[in-house]
């Protein structure tokens, strides 16, 4: 073997042992890995709007807060949904009204850009509803002004459309306890206004304009909502009444064991209202643990401590959710490609404590499937209530990596083989249940897939259904060939459906991840599990699309805005997570040429001393168009599988060390990596 080939060998090597040895560092004594989700100020606006409102804002955290939304504000006076993208009018607005509370004042020069961006966009009036029923519960907008939204609807049967299982997990637990809010319309005065971001003397729905486009159902749930508005304002009393009492059960029974409903902020603020609204004192139990769990997705900065471009000095900003399971069974798999033997300690922590986390209770899922038994696991630590397809499948893909060691270590004990399996059935068989019938799966529910939802008036912002997507049923599709069900009849359906979604172009929909990159990163080595050749056209299509979308750098990477406009898809800075994910698909394709090479090279170019890699892009996906999300540990994770995979296959086999093709290939990766 030459010596190009030895050392640029060993570049991948010490990049993988790098990467594996920072993130065995990152495992939680209890066996669980977890990384911030940073979003955007949104969430720390509202935390300041929400205290306020319920009476329990504190001048030091608001000014901690504060300094946080400062900080992310941008040189033109916005703020933006992801890391360097567009600055966002409702976000904006949110911003500067939360520093107003904080004591900013509007000649300050950060507030006179903010506002005159503000005015430029139209104003309030043209702010999404979200934003508007905000203003509302301070009095800054007119309840008469946001769409229509009763508590009769938490009495629609599941057959009556717009019911409320007609939504998302995460729409649906919104909205019922929206619904509640916008029946007792509160106004909680404040000692100012905002009559600097109003734009001329026009009447707000003069001004206002539709944020999207509207079709003839829109048009006519539009019909509905002005006819419902009118109901709002004289309700059927004893209707009202009990509407409101079933709602604010349905509220109060999700709420997860941390105080979080879902395991996500819109839901948990919003419920906290509600049920004051309702009468619910501070001090009730269920306030308490509401207000407490939000402590605990607070993130408590010192002079920028993650580098997230925070302030100097103290800071906080919150999480709209946590991701242990999902991190830790990322973790898992990309430390056993790294090397490490299923026995590892590390390993079998991690398979402990996500045993642990199995859901054995049954959620809303049941409306939908009645005679499934549960199983599977959610994306937080608390979220019995909402298990998921795709935590599901990572996790069993995890937990299989352990399957060949004799027991899982616990401080409690050893868990046996069988335990290891019994938990691994009840999550595939819970998984192949929540199939919807057109062969995929979405995330939450099975067959949610009513469209009439999008259009309701209320809903300008963000996903409200859940479909089956082609990411979802990819990674169902992977853990049903790597448990050597490839031909089962679900894995046939799934395989079918994921068939039908590839693009025109080669690549796949990334519904949680962003975008094509994610979709064809994960949909690729998914068919290639259950059985597809990689000759096949659809894996290369795939492939020729990731080798045109390559980066001049070598790199990959994929903007948010590809969800709106075209011209983006597949383009964008590259980043560790999306060449990651590029390397993965193509791996599993059988590539072994010059795009993988130059991947590599890449990764390892750009590894941080530390073993890590840099990533202020926002490559997770909430909501396509308007939610976006950093994974703190897809920088470390997903390159670590990608590097291990590929060291693996670009090793020299018997006979390729005498043509001298791996050499050269190995050497290009050392060239290119400087």
């Amino acid at each position: 073997m030459s010596t190009s080939t030895i050392e640029a060998q060993s570049d991948i090597t010490a990049a993988v042992a790098s990467a594996r040895d920072h993130l065995l560092a990152l495992q939680d004594g209890r066996g669980w890995w977890r990384a911030e989700l940073q979003t955007n100020v949104t969430m720390d606006a509202e935390d300041i709007l929400l205290r306020e409102f319920l009476g329990v804002r504190e001048i030091e955290p608001t000014e901690r807060s504060a300094a946080w939304i400062r900080s992310q504000q941008r040189e033109d006076g916005t703020w933006a949904n992801f890391h360097g993208g567009p600055g966002d009018l409702s976000t904006t607005i949110e911003s500067y009204w939360a520093l107003r509370l904080a004591g900013d004042r509007p000649e300050d020069p950060h507030m006179v850009i903010a506002a005159d961006f503000i005015r430029s966009q139209g104003g309030i009036p043209q702010a999404r509803v979200f934003t508007h029923l905000w203003l509302a519960l301070f009095g800054l907008w007119s309840w008469d002004e946001v769409p229509a939204l009763p508590p009769e609807v938490s009495l629609l049967p599941r057959w009556v459309p717009l019911n409320v299982y007609d939504f998302a997990c995460w729409a649906r637990q919104t909205i019922v306890a929206l619904s509640i809010v916008k029946a007792h319309r509160p106004v909680h005065a404040l000692p100012f206004d905002l009559q600097e971001l109003m734009v001329d003397g026009r009447t707000a729905a003069e001004r206002a304009t539709p944020r999207r486009t509207v079709s003839r159902r829109g048009i006519a749930l539009a019909v509905l909502d002005r006819a419902v508005r009118v109901y709002e304002r004289h309700p059927f009393a004893p209707l009202r009444r009990i509407a409101l009492a079933r709602a604010e059960a349905w509220v109060v029974r999700r709420q997860e064991a941390d105080g979080s409903w879902g395991g996500i902020q819109p839901p948990w603020v919003y419920s906290l209202i509600a049920l004051q609204l309702q009468g619910y004192p501070i001090d009730h139990p269920v306030m308490c643990r509401g207000l407490e769990g939000i402590e605990t997705f607070t993130v408590e900065d010192q002079d920028d401590a993650a580098g997230v471009g925070a302030p100097q000095g103290r800071s906080r900003r919150l999480e709209a959710c946590q991701s242990p399971v999902w991190d830790t069974a990322l973790a898992m798999v990309a430390l056993s490609d790294a090397g490490l033997d299923h026995g590892h300690p590390a390993l079998l922590a991690g398979a402990r404590w996500l045993l642990g986390e199995e859901v054995l209770v049954r959620g809303d899922w049941a409306q939908a499937r009645p005679a499934l038994a549960p199983g599977g696991w959610a994306f937080e630590f608390e979220n019995v209530n909402y298990p998921d397809v795709d935590d599901t499948a990572e996790v069993v893909l995890a937990l299989l990596r352990v399957g060949a060691a004799r027991s899982v270590a616990g401080e409690d004990g050893a868990v046996g083989a069988r335990e290891l399996s019994a938990a691994i059935d009840r999550g595939v068989a819970w998984l192949v249940g929540m199939q919807s019938s057109g062969g995929g799966w979405g995330a939450f529910d099975a067959d949610n897939t009513r469209t009439l939802v999008r259009e309701l008036p209320f809903l300008d912002f963000g996903e409200v259904i859940d479909e089956p997507s082609a990411d979802v049923t990819a990674h169902a599709l992977e853990m049903l060939g790597a448990l050597g069900q490839g031909d089962s009849a679900a894995a046939a359906a799934g395989t079918r459906w994921l068939l039908d979604q590839q693009e025109a172009g080669g690549s796949w929909y990334g519904r949680w991840g962003v975008n094509h990159v994610y979709g064809t990163g994960a949909a690729v080595p998914a068919l290639v599990a259950v059985g597809l050749d990689p000759a096949e056209p659809p894996i290369r299509r795939a492939v020729r699309w990731l080798e045109r979308h390559q980066n001049t750098d070598g790199g990959w990477g994929e903007d948010p805005r590809s969800y709106d406009d075209p011209l983006w898809v597949g383009r964008g800075e590259s980043t560790a997570s999306q060449t990651a994910w590029a390397l993965l698909a193509l791996h599993a394709a059988g590539e072994r040429g010059r795009a993988v090479e130059r991947g590599v090279a890449w990764l390892i170019s750009h590894q941080r001393a530390d073993g890590t890699w840099d990533e202020p892009q926002y490559t997770g996906t909430g909501f396509p168009s308007d939610y976006y999300i950093n994974y703190h540990l897809y920088r470390l994770s997903f390159p670590l599988m990608a590097l291990a995979r590929c060291m693996h296959a670009l090793e020299p086999g018997e006979g390729e060390q005498h043509d001298g093709r791996v050499a050269r290939r190995l050497a290009g990766i050392r060239a290119r990596s400087g």
